[in-house]
């Protein structure tokens, strides 16, 4: 038999290849971003990699996103597969938007759809950042559910929806089209991967007349209304389950100092609300085979990690010293995470410690004003680089002894998981994902793996890189905990297992709605 290479026969393979089993799932996973197609944030590397983990489980995982205009077709060949989809706006003079549906199939079998508008996502340079932000998003949401209803190829189970830019997917499915034929069985699943964003608005100051209880009726795409209507708030009302990206801040979140305004609701919908602590891809993070760093190493060559140590102080221009303890931060330049703490903390340590400290980012101009100071005024101690590379992370993990997360709260943290696979010991705050990942080290029972603080406070801080660092001048011990960081087991099949589970109670809750309001035989497992 002649073997099949070319992109035409994948597609007629995907769709014309015997359905999978009846234990298989049929999951649409949204978003704005996923790797590496569009990759800005987060949450990007969360699609990805989550997806490629449901199907290497045996699951029909798909992706459906917008088609900026910098994703390369040569290099991310397509298949037309729906032209002309007519997106209701629900606007008089303008009523539909025309987008295509283009397929790419990824080199692991992933299929992704690709949604298609020149105007709102060709033509534009970013992701995010527009002023009709919350129009361009109201067209993925619906322009999604429109291919679902018109594709008769294939019907997911569970739509796994993504950030305030995918909330109207839910509101929808439960309104407009809850009587769909196609539509009306699937069940939605929503993550909050940053609670702090609710729509393209402020929602800590808006106008009382303004206000969006996210039960009425969606605006239309060029209406005003729409740019103040909570996204967010209207996934969390409408979606069969809701989940954060930790089960510690699925919890905090239920408090007002961490709700974002959303914490009634949220303590209303808690039978629904679950945590899932975000993966890193192993086969991509790994020591081992990473092109990216100097020398590769494992568990049990740990001694080879010290060249990385020198190729990290001589990237920076720092003296090189195989011994001195070299403290690292890797992530968004931002109030969240903590760093204007850090800056004050960090200053008296550098005068009087023997230590280097190594910084990679970009943000908040003020936090970075206070890091290129520090640099200033510590020039053969500190080493910034404050802008986003997308190479220098793994060489900062790789090199360095500890990594510095001293964030005011933090609803997963993936930096930490990261370090810790290349052997970097966390120095974290007690908050959402951090505690739910890191371990504080216990010398008694040489357990843990890696140091806590439970206050957001300059003292507690001090105390735990004190401590981390009188503990790094006794090499067996410290040897113990590199490996039990680097054995943790953060990999996303274990979590992808768990958001099996997760859509699963969400397609029992649908079918359960429907029996209760005659849409499903009575007979029905449930």
């Amino acid at each position: 038999m002649k073997k099949k290479n070319s992109l035409l026969n994948q597609f007629e393979d995907l769709f014309f290849s015997p359905l999978p089993s009846k234990k298989a799932l049929k999951i649409l996973l949204v978003g704005a971003e996923v790797s590496p197609y569009a990759d800005v944030g987060g949450l990007s590397r969360v699609l990805g990699y989550l997806s490629r983990a449901l199907r290497r489980l045996g699951h029909d995982a798909r992706i459906f996103m917008p088609k900026f205009g910098s994703i390369d077709e040569e290099k991310y060949q397509t298949k037309l597969i729906l032209e002309g989809l007519k997106v209701p706006t629900g606007n008089e003079k303008r009523p539909f938007l025309t987008c295509n549906v283009k397929l790419h199939l990824s080199p692991s079998g992933l299929p992704v759809y690709f949604l298609e508008n020149r105007e709102y996502y060709e033509l534009r340079a970013n992701v995010y950042g527009y002023s009709d932000d919350s129009t361009r998003w109201a067209l993925l949401s619906r322009g999604c559910i429109e291919f679902l209803r018109q594709n008769e190829e294939w019907i997911p189970d569970v739509v796994h929806a993504n950030d305030w830019h995918t909330g109207h997917i839910p509101n929808w499915l439960r309104t407009d089209y809850d009587k769909d034929v196609r539509l009306f069985k699937i069940a939605t699943v929503f993550t909050i991967h940053n609670l702090q964003y609710h729509g393209n608005f402020d929602h800590r100051h808006v106008p009382e007349l303004q206000r969006d209880d996210g039960r009425s009726a969606i605006a239309d795409f060029f209406s005003e209304r729409l740019r103040w209507q909570d996204f967010l708030r209207r996934a969390i009302i409408y979606s069969e389950v809701v989940n954060t990206v930790s089960k510690t801040y699925a919890k905090e979140i239920l408090r007002p100092e961490f709700g974002e305004g959303l914490e009634k609701l949220l303590l209303e919908v808690r039978t629904k609300l679950f945590g899932i602590l975000n993966g890193i891809d192993y086969q991509e993070y790994n020591p081992a085979t990473d092109k990216l760093l100097k020398v590769n190493y494992d568990l049990n060559s740990l001694d080879k990690r010290s060249a990385n140590k020198l190729a990290l102080q001589e990237e920076f221009d720092l003296p090189l010293d195989k011994e001195i303890p070299v403290l690292g931060y890797v992530g968004r330049i931002d109030g969240q995470k903590g760093l204007d703490l850090l800056a004050r903390v960090l200053r008296p340590l550098l005068k009087d410690f023997k230590i280097q400290f190594v910084i990679v980012g970009g943000g908040d101009g003020g936090l970075m004003d206070l890091f290129r100071k520090l640099q200033e005024d510590f020039p053969e101690q500190v080493g910034a680089h404050l802008m986003y590379d997308p190479s220098l992370p793994r060489l900062v993990f790789s090199g360095a002894d500890l990594m510095l997360y001293p964030s005011r709260w933090e609803p997963c943290g993936l930096v930490p998981m990261e370090a810790m696979r290349y052997g970097a010991i966390p120095i974290v705050r007690a908050t959402g994902g951090l505690k739910d990942t890191v371990e504080q080290f216990d010398p008694a029972t040489n357990t843990g793996n890696g140091f806590v603080f439970q206050d957001f406070n300059g003292w507690s801080l001090f105390a735990q890189i004190v401590r981390a660092l009188e503990t790094y001048r006794q090499k067996k011990i410290w040897r113990s905990l590199q490996k039990r960081a680097m054995s943790a087991n953060n990999s996303w099949e274990a979590r992808a297992q768990e958001y099996v589970d997760l859509y699963l109670k969400a397609i029992h809750f649908r079918k359960k709605k429907l029996v209760e309001t005659e849409r499903w035989p009575a007979s029905a497992k449930v």
